[in-house]
């Protein structure tokens, strides 16, 4: 089950504007929060903790679940230790992200904890897990969770994201990473402007296009947003989300028809054959969709069988060019009768033999979400 999780530094805010955020994220079904301890001063993290329980209460209360970056100083100076995760969960803490290690046995002691706290380690790098799993430690409290990364072009190589999160799938295990906002002045843990995404190839594109992608590989559970705040629109937008298919955003070709309109956006959900082309994705349910919705219509209207069967026509129309391209968003028309109505998407380009209407074009920054449709995997149109 997919979760939206929300990132906040009450070491950094105001703890007023810090409750209001999470009330806000809450309300709109955000049920994770990611802080951090690993950038509180040491003079202040004795006070901080304090705070910190507070600030647990308050989250529970909403029905958050909590991680928190920490590593073995932070253990240290809270007087924890891999045997005694009692500070911790004093603190009323659900997740440990652990940045460093206590080695092969000190970390198998931690996923063996009594008090059901998570230990989440880090999905961009720590192939050392799936040791810990064979040596005894306890798969049902470990999870995964990528890295954020402020500096520009640091972020993971995205065909490496993907490779690491199918192999914590292998195992079985839960991931997690971040999306990043584009909200000006966002903080993190660190004094850096730059967002903070686990993805390089994310940073700047919109929030809800960030999380589209990492869902269209299947392999990722939560998504968090890394850094704060979020405006309410990311936050809106976010929330949004289609987890349950592949949603790919259009650009609308002139002069469409209302039965165009009504195949790409009211079907649902559309999924590409199991036959699968290398030319296009096809989307046949559309056509039977679309003959018995407008036959039901036109009878409860009255209209006569001329009438009836012109409103579910779907004329040729001239899209001025002659050659289709990856993105377009092709309706078969009437010049093909037996397979109008069926929806499809280019990948590889194809004479436009006047068979099909320009309905529609993905937008470019969308258009590697087109390798992620498998076939039989849904998807859905949004204009």
């Amino acid at each position: 089950m997919h979760k939206l999780g929300i990132s906040v530094y009450p070491d950094k805010t105001p703890m007023n504007e810090v409750y209001a955020y999470m009330e806000k994220a809450a309300k709109l079904g955000y049920s994770r929060i990611f802080t951090c301890f690993l950038s509180i001063p040491d003079e202040e993290r004795e006070s901080y903790l304090v705070e910190f329980k507070e600030f647990m209460k308050k989250a529970h209360e909403l029905g958050f679940e909590v991680a928190a970056d920490t590593n073995p100083q932070v253990f240290d100076l809270i007087g924890a230790t891999p045997g005694n995760l009692k500070p911790f969960a004093d603190l009323g803490l659900d997740i440990i992200r652990m940045d460093g290690n206590f080695g092969t046995q000190g970390d198998i002691q931690l996923t063996r904890n009594p008090y059901n706290i998570k230990i989440e380690f880090n999905a961009s790098m720590d192939m050392g897990v799936e040791l810990l799993i064979n040596n005894g430690g306890n798969k049902d409290q470990i999870t995964m969770c990528h890295n954020f990364f402020p500096e520009r072009y640091t972020g993971l190589d995205f065909d490496l994201f993907m490779e690491y999160n199918r192999y914590w799938k292998e195992l079985n295990l839960h991931t997690a990473a971040f999306v990043s906002s584009n909200n000006e002045h966002t903080i993190g843990p660190w004094q850096v402007f730059c967002g903070l995404p686990t993805v390089e190839i994310m940073r700047g594109l919109p929030i809800d296009l960030q999380a589209r992608y990492m869902l269209a590989t299947g392999d990722v559970d939560d998504i968090l947003i890394g850094n704060y705040p979020a405006t309410d629109e990311e936050l809106e937008a976010l929330a949004k989300v289609n987890l349950q298919a592949i949603e790919i955003r259009v650009d609308e070709a002139e002069g469409i028809s209302q039965n165009e309109k009504e195949i790409m956006y009211d079907f649902a959900p559309h999924w590409d054959r199991y036959d699968h082309s290398s030319f296009m994705l096809r989307s046949s349910s559309p056509r039977v969709w679309f003959k018995a919705k407008k036959s039901v219509q036109d009878g409860n209207m009255g209209k006569d069988t001329q009438m009836n069967v012109e409103s579910q026509s779907i004329p040729y129309r001239d899209p001025g060019k002659k050659v289709f391209t990856r993105g377009d968003v092709l309706i078969v028309n009437d010049n093909l009768a037996h397979y109008r109505g069926e929806l499809e998407i280019v990948l590889t380009e194809i004479p436009n033999d006047g068979e099909r209407n320009l309905v529609a074009t993905v937008k470019p920054e969308e258009l590697m979400l087109l390798d992620f449709i498998k076939p039989g995997h849904h998807f859905k149109i949004l204009k």
